[in-house]
């Protein structure tokens, strides 16, 4: 079993944002809960904007990352208005509707919807290994969110909470149509859009901004845990596909639950290894996946960070930026040829 790229990328995504859920449950007694959704959001695109800024600055000679251009911002838009704005208005409709058990359980639906629509909207292969992987991590979700039992008095809560995890998941499929682009650029446009939504709702509800200190700390755990997060998930989608990354993702509960024990002192109880050791199960299921058979790639003309590899022979106009990686639009002739792969941004092809 071997660690890659995608996978390794994936899983540090979820453990950033898992480790955001015990930290930021430290701010709640200074910040509203929504304010600090809000606040969280912000602090992603503001930091981000901040990291790209510099980070330019002091390395200009470094390779870039392709921008967005043209139909990439519908798409974007598209995923913005998705996760940002209508994932967050049904989560609060669904909250103010449910018992707090209800609305942990459902949430486990966003990985599932990810994965559903991801093949079968999508058309991204899977296979009964990972169907199976993606249903054992999922049932650890669900032993981890478990608290007693669910109340369902009002159906409209539970829907809401239900088509919040569909927006998200429908946010996540876009998502991978431009994750050729800059992942920065991406995740600071969708963290900054999702953060002035949610304030937005939380000052309509009467909410008041913190002090100093409380928003510096909020700004900082949006970073790291929306920001940085995201940044990972969207490189994670280029190297393994969509329903691969939303099921590691998906152990950012845990994540988090293990993070509260070492850092809030919380207990380690049977639910806590029960819900391990599923999710473990899944995670081996995915980990030790070997998809290989002969498989044709269509003529595409594209722009993203790459190297010279198998996939990349095209040859240069001598305009190209120098040496690599590099970014520029370079066109992939057609090709057959037979190995091991996931659905990445090159391997796309049907099945």
């Amino acid at each position: 079993m071997r660690l890659g790229l995608g996978p390794g990328l994936a899983l540090l995504s979820a453990v950033l944002f898992g480790a955001s859920t015990p930290l930021a449950k430290l701010l709640l007694d200074q910040i509203d809960p929504w304010m600090l959704a809000g606040l969280l959001y912000l602090g992603s695109g503001v930091g981000l904007t901040i990291v790209r800024v510099v980070s330019r600055w002091v390395r200009r000679s470094a390779p870039r990352e392709a921008t967005l251009r043209g139909g990439e911002w519908g798409w974007l838009a598209l995923a913005v208005v998705a996760g940002g704005g209508i994932g967050p208005v049904l989560l609060m409709v669904g909250l103010a509707r449910s018992v707090a058990s209800t609305a942990a359980l459902l949430l486990n639906l966003e990985g599932v919807f990810t994965a559903v629509l991801a093949w079968f909207v999508f058309r991204e292969n899977f296979d009964r290994r990972i169907a199976l992987g993606m249903a054992v991590i999922s049932a650890g979700a669900l032993v981890l969110s478990w608290h007693g039992g669910a109340a369902l008095d009002d159906a409209l809560g539970p829907l809401a909470i239900a088509g919040a995890c569909l927006a998200w998941a429908v946010d996540n499929n876009l998502t991978r149509k431009i994750s050729l682009s800059d992942p920065v650029q991406i995740a600071l446009v969708k963290g900054g859009a999702a953060g002035m939504v949610n304030i937005a709702i939380a000052l309509a509800l009467g909410s008041r901004w913190p002090g100093p200190a409380p928003l510096v700390a909020a700004a900082v755990v949006g970073l790291a845990g929306y920001g940085i997060s995201l940044v990972l998930f969207v490189v994670a989608l280029r190297h393994i596909g969509t329903a691969r990354t939303g099921a590691y993702f998906s152990l950012a509960p845990f994540f988090g639950a293990i993070i509260a024990v070492l850092v809030v002192r919380d207990p380690v109880t049977p639910q806590l290894l029960v819900a391990g050791a599923l999710m473990g199960v899944g995670v081996w299921l995915h980990l030790t996946e070997r998809h290989e058979h002969e498989h044709a790639h269509d003529a595409v003309m594209h722009a993203h960070r790459h190297v010279h590899d198998e996939h990349h022979g095209h040859a240069h106009e001598g305009s190209e930026p120098p040496g690599e990686p590099h970014v520029h639009p370079h066109t992939h002739a057609g090709l057959r040829h037979g190995h091991a792969h996931f659905p990445d941004i090159h391997h796309r092809h049907d099945h």
